[in-house]
């Protein structure tokens, strides 16, 4: 089968590039390949009942599927350069600005219209944060919630389907280039087309590793993020996430000079469970419906580590730290600050007692038996810092899961075009290790889309 442009990945990289393929050129024939379940078949097992913990399914439905791994997210589109990629390295500030807020017109055309729009700008915060030597980063934000972001998802999709051929379930095997073209390789059989959108978001690292070394398509090691997703009552960080919702907020210890950082706040939020190639990892969604919402806030707190010569393996060094907490607490382990300082492991009995009820069920443990020394270091000092601003975060009933683990994929040369070394292989998303976020990766599908029409 032929087709004019085939899109590997249906997570928010995918679906805006084919979306603006469909508005400037509805002529042209589309496939998209997702190796994941179509969204109304997107459904996690774990129900707190019967099922308790990640039975590994052979295709999480977390974090594959239509919307990628940000389709049961909170919906947080981050409209700034300052974070979430690097996209303006390539296409400039303005362009990637602008593309975001085309992104956020979609998103409001198909569902979100309603839903506020945060800003940082001018707010009082960002003195008090620099008082106590934190930084707030600038961004709008636009705050869907996990139930509008999966309405936005279900309206693309419904306009979508008739347009575009969707192979859901048929993860791609490999591409081959091919006379005038791409020869794209499933279980099912192969398909051709002229142009090829690969877009597989953070799950499909491995995958890309391997089409990149099959391909001989320069890459450069990248970083991973490694630590811990605090949880505690949504009072303490109210006048915070009231104005702002999301803050993201930088700290440079003083012990080592690590940047350490708050990552995807949560306010009346839930903690969640990941599973990334087989490997359980924590995170957090929130929701827009009040009667949703939750009694607590969480949010990640992270260290970027970033290795040279000789080691290149960043993600398997993540990995390793996050299989020790899956051995360790069958899953992901919760503790209470207070335990960690005193040098104890949490206990379910400690736990129970405490004033804050978890809203995961995770083993009660010890993560400094996981955490690399100097990591959890960064994080008790960031929390210290953080108390100053909130006082309360530093409770001794504040509690941590671990590990979370934010993998980048190895960084993938492309132009400007974000055109890799093989004319018409376009790498976008969180796949290329460009964009690191909903918005980043949904404006790198349209820029590409505008380029193939072109």
């Amino acid at each position: 089968m032929h087709y004019d442009v085939i899109i590997i990945g249906a997570g928010p990289g995918g679906i805006f590039a084919a979306y603006e393929l469909v508005q400037q050129k509805p002529e042209l024939k589309i496939a998209v390949f997702e190796a994941g379940h179509a969204l109304n078949k997107r459904r996690c097992p774990i129900d707190g009942d019967k099922v308790k913990s990640c039975i590994s399914c052979k295709s999480c439905s977390i974090m594959s599927g239509f919307g990628g791994a940000g389709a049961f997210s909170d919906g947080k589109y981050n409209i700034t350069n300052d974070f979430g990629g690097t996209l303006y390295k390539y296409i400039g500030k303005s362009k990637a600005l602008e593309l975001m807020r085309y992104v956020d017109e979609i998103n409001l055309k198909y569902g979100g219209e309603g839903t506020k729009l945060y800003s940082t700008a001018g707010t009082r915060f960002k003195t008090v944060c620099i008082q106590h030597n934190l930084h707030l980063l600038d961004a709008s934000v636009r705050h869907l919630g996990t139930d509008v972001n999966y309405v936005v998802l279900e309206n693309l999709y419904a306009y979508l389907q008739d347009k575009v051929d969707f192979f859901f379930d048929t993860p791609v095997q490999s591409i081959s280039v091919k006379d005038n073209g791409y020869t794209v390789e499933c279980e099912k059989g192969a398909y051709t087309c002229q142009k090829c959108i690969v877009s597989v978001g953070r799950s499909g690292s491995k995958w890309m590793e391997k089409v990149c070394k099959e391909l001989s398509i320069p890459t450069e090691s990248s970083r991973v993020d490694i630590g811990v997703r605090v949880e505690l009552p949504a009072a303490v960080f109210a006048h915070i996430t009231d104005e702002l919702y999301e803050s993201k907020i930088v700290y440079c210890t003083e012990k080592y000079g690590d940047k350490v950082r708050t990552f995807c706040m949560n306010p009346r939020g839930a903690v969640v469970n990941e599973n990334t190639n087989g490997i359980i990892t924590v995170n957090g969604h929130s929701y827009d419906d009040p009667a949703l919402q939750t009694e607590n806030t969480n949010f990640a707190l992270l260290v970027a580590k970033h290795f040279s010569e000789p080691f290149k393996d960043s993600n398997g060094y993540g990995e390793s730290i996050a299989r020790l907490s899956n051995m360790l607490g069958g899953g992901v382990i919760v503790q209470r600050f207070g335990d960690l300082i005193r040098g104890q492991r949490s206990t379910p009995k400690r736990i129970e007692e405490a004033f804050l009820t978890p809203t995961l069920q995770a083993t009660p443990g010890d993560l400094s038996l996981v955490l690399p020394k100097r990591i959890l270091d960064g994080i008790i000092e960031m929390i210290y810092a953080l108390d100053e601003v909130a006082p309360g975060t530093a409770n001794d009933d504040t509690l941590l899961y671990g590990v979370e683990v934010k993998f980048y994929n190895m960084e993938v040369e492309v132009n400007e075009r974000l055109e890799s070394c093989h004319p018409g292989l376009y790498i976008i998303g969180d796949g290329s290790g460009i964009t690191h976020s909903l918005s980043h990766a949904s404006a790198s599908g349209v820029h590409v889309a505008r380029d193939i029409t072109k």
